[in-house]
């Protein structure tokens, strides 16, 4: 049976996720078999395993960092809002069906067998698990029937370290108003604090770090600078949104609608030089792209609707015209068609609606979705994009609805079905993670270069895994010159 240590936050997004990826990363390097674990995650990003179950895309990170193959074991629970009100529940990589907060919440003590199961399994096959709770253990309303924070804690019985974020301001309240709202039971575990996301010399912080440590007889385990390493976050909060960037040759827009789902495929954009990535938010104008990428979506003909009342569909008729790439993915692939039809009352009450109509096709939702991890290569194309010909991709897939399509298909699969569409410059794909594939980003990119008279021997898209593993190691060389390793092994150890 391993050891475990959790990692719980004074609030939502205060670096919980990254946290527990850094420490996974420090002690896979140290040669520990090291899993992470969450019992219950609320995100609309979500990955698909190679068993097609799914699973939060914070702790496929995490797996990734700690060198391990993604397991729905690793996240049992995961919460994806589909409203303002209403959730879809995936237990154990399946959808249960939709609840409402106050449902789930009754509900939530049917589930702790199933989590405390999955956690002894992952335990028995591991030296160490880090634990990732969600928000704050002080949110006393609902501390009964919890899961994912002391209540989890108990079941693993770990010992913990609480995160404050200092860049939002009152760190010192908030690590030590969250420890004297618990009871004395659940403070006797909190072990070590960490502060996140420091700006300036830590000098100026240490006598509030001795006055902090008097009052509640914790260690600050050390203060973590704020850093620019690029590491997938999972909270709807994530800053990402706003970042604006210039100085490269090509403008991306990406549509952000209020159901936006992994918004992770476009990691590996932002992360090239030449690209200026913006997402476009409600009340902005796309303005001048030369590709627009309508991401995927929760809810995908509420988000069509919110796409035309703000006068988006409009500007991509426009640039479409202008020979501007458009892509669709997963649910912005839908979007792309002439008609989406919801005979089941999948998103509600609406039996279905127009699309954009760039692509010639109809999308018809269905009550089971479908949840894979697909390969394949582009299919034959005309000279345009006869480099993407033949050019292996690989991804997964998350969608209710089946697409009928008159247009070219983009991917041949490896099981002899098609996947995508494309024509002319709009191109619609079911498969998340699409631009993960270097050499088909090149080709994109390449093209748009092309015509706009750019160089293109330029052009550099990294390889997405070996990028990935370069960050973990920037993560984990900074949390170890940052923090007191040692002293968290001990932690670990002496509990």
């Amino acid at each position: 049976m391993g050891k475990s240590i959790m990692i719980m936050g004074t609030a939502s997004s205060v670096g919980k996720s990254v946290v527990t990826t850094g420490l996974c990363r420090i002690f896979y390097r140290e040669g520990l078999n090291v899993n992470p674990f969450k019992s219950q995650n609320m995100a609309l990003n979500s990955y698909i395993t190679a068993d097609g179950k799914e699973m939060g895309r914070a702790q496929v990170v995490q797996a990734e960092a700690a060198g391990k193959r993604p397991d729905v074991k690793m996240n049992p629970i995961l919460i994806k809002p589909s409203s303002d009100v209403d959730s879809q529940i995936i237990v154990e990589g399946k959808v249960l069906e939709n609840m409402n907060a106050s449902q789930y919440h009754k509900f939530k003590p049917e589930l702790r067998e199933m989590v405390k199961s999955c956690y002894k399994r992952l335990e028995d096959e591991s030296d160490l698990v880090v634990i990732e709770g969600a928000g704050s253990p002080a949110e006393i309303n609902l501390r009964e029937g919890d899961l994912v924070n002391m209540g989890m804690a108990e079941i693993s019985d770990s010992p913990v370290i609480l995160v404050g974020d200092i860049d939002k301001g009152g760190v010192f309240a908030s690590l030590y108003g969250t420890i004297m709202l618990l009871p004395q039971n659940e403070r006797d575990r909190i072990k070590g604090l960490i502060i996140n996301k420091f700006r300036g010399d830590v000098k100026l912080l240490e006598p509030g770090i001795k006055m902090l440590e008097d009052l509640v007889h914790i260690p600050v385990l050390g203060v973590i600078p704020w850093n620019n390493i690029d590491i997938e976050d999972e909270d709807s909060l994530t800053a990402r949104f706003n970042k604006k960037r210039s100085g490269g040759s090509i403008n991306i827009a990406i549509l952000r609608f209020p159901h936006l789902s992994n918004y992770t495929d476009f990691t590996i954009l932002e992360a090239i030089d030449d690209l200026n990535v913006r997402y476009v938010l409600g009340g902005e104008q796309i303005g001048d792209a030369d590709m627009i990428i309508i991401p995927g979506s929760k809810s995908v003909m509420s988000d069509f609707t919110f796409i035309k009342n703000s006068g988006w569909d409009q500007e991509i008729y426009r640039l479409s015209r202008a020979g501007k790439i458009v892509v669709g993915i997963c649910g912005g692939y839908q979007m792309l068609g002439k008609r989406i039809e919801d005979p089941h009352g999948v998103e509600g009450n609406c039996p279905g609606m127009n699309g954009l109509g760039l692509l010639n096709m109809t999308t018809t939702f269905e009550k089971e979705k479908r949840t894979l991890q697909s390969t394949g290569k582009i299919n034959r194309l005309g000279d345009e994009w006869s480099k993407l010909t033949g050019l292996e991709v690989e991804g997964y897939e998350i969608h209710m609805g089946i697409s009928q399509t008159e247009e070219t298909p983009l991917i041949i699969m490896d099981n002899n079905h098609t996947d995508g569409s494309i024509k002319n410059n709009v191109i619609g794909t079911y498969f998340h993670g699409i631009f993960d594939n270097s050499e088909f980003t090149t080709e994109i990119i390449n093209r748009i270069k092309k015509d706009k008279g750019l160089d293109t021997d330029s052009t550099k898209v990294m390889n997405f895994k070996e990028y990935k593993e370069q960050e973990f190691d920037k993560l984990a060389n900074l949390y170890e010159q940052h923090l007191d390793i040692d002293a968290i092994k001990r932690i670990i150890k002496e509990w």
